[in-house]
């Protein structure tokens, strides 16, 4: 099976700057020498608190962040430095599914027009095309057609989540990424919203960046699992063996601090939680401590901090 997406070292930092000339006095290390990579049909969970850096790491592989340093590389070839038709396409081929279904949809505009805007700009379908489309993407996502006459207030949040995912399918993506796509519904709503996500990648091949904080969430859904702290992944691999073999000391952290549905395993039973994540601040002369990525089991790998 190919990557479809490789990221390497990815870097991004963020300068804060204050006084009248505006001059950088801090810098945020947000995502530090980050690499992965996602093959096709395959679903990467990247788990960590908030704050952790998860969501810039998505944001910046879209473009809606600038990258520092590192490389995405997409279907063969480096994005970064895309412009025109090629970033264009590069748009096209991968969307995100947003946190929050109550904002990311534009209020003024019916879900027929949220749905055919994307196709007209990239010019997918023929004008007299475009309804039977958008009845599909809507038969797609479980929801009735004739809803296309309405505009987001008349939806649940569950409704405009799925009218969501049908606005990223739209474009006839291959990779998705979903920036904490379920944590803004409930118990029932979010494990069918997870099941739709699974029935579409096994309908159309799509691959996903699945960005949660959720452990239960990224268990189910994913193939393999990035654990990221502090900017960095601390621990990748299977999806089995991160969760049966966590070996990164914030992974078993992290793990410790999901409930258990058990009355009898007492808490002292379990590794202490894990604590509040520092912050990704630091002074403008300051250099990340280098780490290496020991193999732990078959792709299975654990950063270690080098001497």
């Amino acid at each position: 099976m190919n990557n479809l997406l490789e990221v390497k070292n990815l870097v991004t930092r963020f300068d804060i700057t204050d006084g009248v000339m505006s001059r950088a006095s801090a810098r945020v290390h947000a995502v530090e020498d980050v690499s992965f990579e996602i093959k096709e049909g395959e679903t990467l969970g990247l788990v960590g608190e908030s704050g952790c850096g998860k969501t810039t790491t998505g944001r910046t592989i879209l473009g809606l962040e600038d990258a520092t340093s590192g490389d995405i590389i997409f279907d063969g070839e480096s994005v970064l430095n895309k412009t025109g038709r090629d970033r264009f396409d590069f748009c096209r081929a991968v969307q995100m599914i947003f946190q929050d279904p109550y904002s990311s949809l534009n209020p003024r505009m019916s879900i027929l027009d949220t749905l055919s805007e994307p196709i007209k700009v990239h010019q997918l379908h023929k004008k007299n095309d475009i309804n039977n489309r958008i009845v599909e993407l809507l038969k797609q996502v479980n929801l009735n057609p004739e809803f296309a006459k309405r505009y987001p207030h008349e939806f649940s949040g569950g409704q405009r989540q799925r009218i969501s995912i049908a606005r990223a399918l739209a474009l006839e993506p291959r990779l998705i990424v979903c920036d904490e796509a379920v944590s803004a519904l409930d118990v029932t709503i979010k494990a069918q919203v997870i099941n739709l996500l699974m029935d579409l990648q096994a309908q159309l091949n799509l691959s996903y960046l699945f960005i949660s904080h959720d452990i239960a969430v990224v268990e189910r859904i994913s193939h393999r699992v990035a654990v990221m702290y502090l900017g960095r992944i601390v621990e990748i691999g299977p999806r089995s063996a991160i969760f049966e073999n966590p070996t990164h000391a914030y992974t078993q952290k992290l793990l410790s601090a999901v409930p258990v549905a058990d009355p009898r395993l007492r808490r002292t039973e379990r590794t202490t939680a894990a604590e509040e994540i520092p912050s990704a601040i630091r002074p403008l002369n300051y250099t990340p401590p280098q780490i290496s990525y020991k193999e732990v089991g078959p792709d299975h790998f654990v950063a270690v901090e080098n001497a």
